[in-house]
């Protein structure tokens, strides 16, 4: 039986969702985008509000996309995303990716973005990602990697950000650092068609501070992340609000800059 799956650190708080609803195919999948054609079924795990999902729906024109997510809740957002665009040829169900409930060989390209951080068992999750992927098929994943970000000026408080962060979700069974891991995960789950490489978010500009410093001031106290780190006994709200203090100052420098990185897999099914 695979491993339950890991609790999921950030939960589905509005500050959340500002990040989420932010991404897209382009900013988030660039790497798969030139493998795929216009007949392709594609699974996409780990839809959230269902952003990305409805871009590979619309790049798969006389295909079909089916996101699925663990949490039901928010498969309503992904599905008025998909009916705000006119799409036809995608649809949403609860699924978990240690146990997909889809036959051997459903799909062309299977697709898991920020997902395999968050799970008990990547390398299970893996394994039951290739068994749903069509001989020949893709399997393409990308994460992040905390201990790999960066950023300027850095406060000694938004060090202590990240050293929560990594404690917060090591503890909820998933692995922060996944981005760097993923090639070996692949490898250990029996693939051996592999491409890996990395990629890059960066907020720099007046807006982009603004934007990406006030949504993880706000994660870091109202999120379920948040509520996490006190019921855990990792941090208290008086830490919160000075990681949270620390988050809105970095965003009103003017030369400040952040990088996210990420691993990405290609996988040959």
């Amino acid at each position: 039986m695979p491993k339950e799956t890991a609790v999921y650190t950030h939960g589905h708080h509005e500050s959340v969702l500002r990040s989420h609803t932010w991404r897209t195919a382009a900013n988030s999948a660039a790497y798969l985008i030139g493998s795929l054609e216009p007949h392709m079924k594609v699974l996409d795990i780990g839809c959230g509000p269902g952003t990305i999902t409805a871009d590979l729906a619309e790049l798969v024109p006389d295909g079909h996309v089916t996101g699925v997510d663990r949490a039901p809740g928010i498969l309503g957002t992904a599905r008025a995303t998909a009916a705000e665009r006119g799409l036809d040829n995608v649809e949403f169900a609860v699924a978990d990716v240690h146990d997909l409930d889809f036959p051997d060989d459903s799909f062309c390209v299977v697709h898991a973005h920020q997902v395999l951080q968050h799970v008990g068992d990547p390398v299970r999750a893996l394994r039951e990602m290739r068994r749903v992927c069509r001989p020949g098929g893709l399997i393409a994943v990308r994460d992040a990697d905390y201990s790999a970000m960066t950023w300027y000026p850095n406060p000694p408080a938004l060090d202590d950000w990240l050293d929560l962060y990594l404690r917060v979700a090591r503890a909820n069974g998933g692995e922060p650092d996944a981005g760097r891991r993923l090639k070996s995960w692949a490898l250990k789950a029996g693939l051996t068609d592999v491409t890996a490489s990395a990629g890059t978010w960066c907020y720099s500009s007046d807006e982009e501070r603004a934007w990406w410093s006030e949504l993880w001031a706000d994660r870091t106290v109202a999120s379920s992340y948040a509520e996490r780190a006190v019921s855990g006994g990792h941090a208290d709200m008086r830490q919160l609000r000075d990681i949270a203090a620390a988050w809105r100052a970095w965003g009103g420098e003017q030369d400040g800059w952040f990088v996210v990185l990420h691993g990405e897999i290609l996988c040959r099914a």
